[in-house]
């Protein structure tokens, strides 16, 4: 679980990535089971555009990053794709030239 918290933080480094994930991960899978559990006099099409328009808020906040969001890494990884871990204010990435990255 260590490991998991250590590269969430390296992955979101930048405060609108931060930001955008303070409410993209709430919206993603609170919001859907509320509605589905608490409200139900909602149609169940409300949790899935809960999920969705969670999951895009947290791909904006990894656009602004500069990074891939953990699930296009997994998918771009499967298919043998370049991918970017960590954004540009990653620390291993600061020493590095515009031309190398």
């Amino acid at each position: 679980m260590r490991r998991f918290w250590k590269n969430y933080r390296e992955r979101h480094l930048h405060p609108g990535n931060q930001l955008f994930h303070l409410v993209g991960l709430p919206v993603t899978f609170i919001l859907p089971i509320h509605f589905l559990v608490w409200h139900k006099q909602y149609p169940a099409s409300w949790a899935l555009i809960a999920f969705v328009v969670g999951y895009v808020l947290q791909f904006i906040g990894h656009a602004i990053e500069g990074n891939d969001a953990g699930e296009l890494i997994l998918i771009k990884r499967c298919l043998g794709r370049p991918y970017v871990e960590f954004g540009p204010r990653h620390p291993s990435r600061m020493s590095q030239s515009p031309t190398e990255t």
